[in-house]
């Protein structure tokens, strides 16, 4: 008897609808949620309504139809549906108050209009969206608990793996510590299948990937005045585009940088791919000395020292599978990102488009953004020679897409209990206890029946 739940992930830059599923009498205690089905929802995501909010509830039809196709009829008004929008709708949030609430009723209309249990469509904090993550990450990997071989739930003696999530708008990091968190602001504690964990969580808003080329792009201008023509040593050679001031400026990421110009101005911007150059624009975007506690990433913002395994999921899984798949570079140290990064940034527009044809649209991006990774968990982070060898950059665990979208529902569904589950065991307990005690009778039966035979054929010997 599988139960579903369903989660709209509205990121930034789109919105994916997840559905999960899960043996229908473990509720409470299950490790066996798994990914049912998933639908990428066509066109931009819901912030990007704010001028028109019902095409935002418009546009997550077609993957609610979806839904009511996967989820079977009988189950749909018991399966909870939520929708989650994280750091796009935060910034809209912070521009247009009342444009940000229009997006979020026009989106909840919609979603009560089907069949499920709608149980509401919020704008996550960044450090929900973080912790999210890492739940998600764990639980697939059975490090908070899993099964054992006669069906009953143990608690593994394994450390967690910190989280790192890289979207349009936002990037955050999340990892279990034992050092004292210094900025309470940057502390959750969690207690899990009886279990108490320190977590250290923080969202840089403003340096998921679309913001970032934005205000590369900024930079770019101010540091050519804004002239007709700009170079952009992130960008290949042959390749350029002339762009609006408005699609730079039309961000609270970039909007403190605006200059007085009329914002209908075209500049057009030509690629240079010059490497050096290119980390060295992207490096302003970082304010790496400014520090008021014993330690920081970047931008004063407290972090202790990474320790342990890592998981990065979403644009960071993207721009390292690039890497390796279409450049053909191996990632396994820090100077081999940082190399990769400049092969990418001196190969030409032509012979990039030969590489990868499908990729069109964001190839001129994957130089500036394997910089910024490299910058990132370098200098942000602090990720070494000895520590970047632990983090695995991946999509999905098994069947299921690394996010926070799971973790989301599970905390929703208090599916994940506070408490040990040590006395609660899976039914599957049951039937080996059955099959055990059938073995053993049968073999009893079967070594009497021999005996007896062995019996008859001496007796009948004689």
């Amino acid at each position: 008897s599988l139960q579903y739940g369903i989660v709209l992930d509205a990121g930034s830059s789109h919105t994916a609808m997840f559905i999960y599923k899960w043996p229908g009498d473990k509720e409470n205690d299950t490790g066996v949620v798994s990914e049912h089905s998933m639908c990428d929802v066509e066109g931009p995501g819901i912030s990007s309504y704010s001028s028109n909010p019902p095409a935002a509830g418009t546009s997550l039809v077609q993957c609610l139809n979806q839904a009511l196709a996967d989820v079977p009829k009988e189950k749909q008004a018991g399966t909870p549906l939520y929708l989650g929008a994280t750091a796009g709708m935060r910034l809209l949030n912070i521009t247009n108050l009342q444009a940000s609430d229009a997006v979020l009723s026009a989106v909840a209309a919609t979603l009560k209009s089907y069949p499920f249990d709608f149980r509401g469509a919020k704008i996550l904090s960044g450090e929900e969206e973080g912790v999210f993550g890492w739940v998600t990450a764990n639980y697939l990997l059975e490090n908070f608990i899993k099964r054992g071989w006669l069906g009953e739930w143990i608690q593994p003696q394994k450390k967690t793996l910190g989280a790192m999530d890289f979207g349009g708008a936002s990037t955050q990091i999340t990892f279990e510590t034992r050092d004292t968190i210094e900025d309470p602001r940057n502390e959750v504690m969690l207690k899990l299948y009886g279990q108490a964990y320190k977590v250290y969580t923080h969202s840089f808003l403003c340096y998921g990937r679309d913001q970032v080329l934005k205000r590369l792009l900024s930079k770019l201008f101010q540091a050519e005045n804004y002239q007709v023509r700009v170079s952009h040593p992130c960008w290949p050679t042959g390749y350029h585009k002339s762009l609006s001031l408005s699609s730079v400026y039309d961000s609270p990421c970039t909007e403190k940088e605006r200059p007085s110009l009329a914002l209908n101005t075209t500049v057009t911007v030509a690629g240079t791919g010059n490497g050096t150059l290119c980390a060295l624009h992207i490096s302003k975007l970082f304010d790496f000395t400014t520090c008021s506690f014993s330690h920081c990433s970047f931008d004063g913002i407290f972090q202790p020292e990474v320790s342990g395994n890592f998981i990065a999921f979403s644009a960071f899984f993207y721009t390292v599978d690039f890497i390796q798949t279409v450049m053909g570079r191996p990632v396994h140290l820090p100077s081999d990102l940082k190399d990769a990064a400049e092969t990418i940034c001196a190969t030409s527009w032509s012979e990039l488009l030969q590489k990868a044809p499908k990729l069109e649209k964001r190839l001129p991006d994957y130089c500036a953004v394997s910089m910024f990774v490299y910058l990132l968990t370098t200098k942000g982070y602090k990720f070494n020679n000895h520590s970047f060898p632990n983090i695995a950059f991946q999509k999905k665990v098994g069947e299921t897409s690394i996010g926070w979208a799971l973790g989301y529902m599970l905390n929703l569904t208090n599916m994940i209990p506070a408490e040990k589950p040590s006395s609660h065991k899976s039914m599957l307990y049951n039937y080996w206890v059955i099959l055990i005690l059938l073995f053993v009778v049968s073999t009893l039966m079967s070594l009497v029946t021999a005996v007896c035979l062995l019996r008859r054929s001496k007796s009948l010997a004689i």
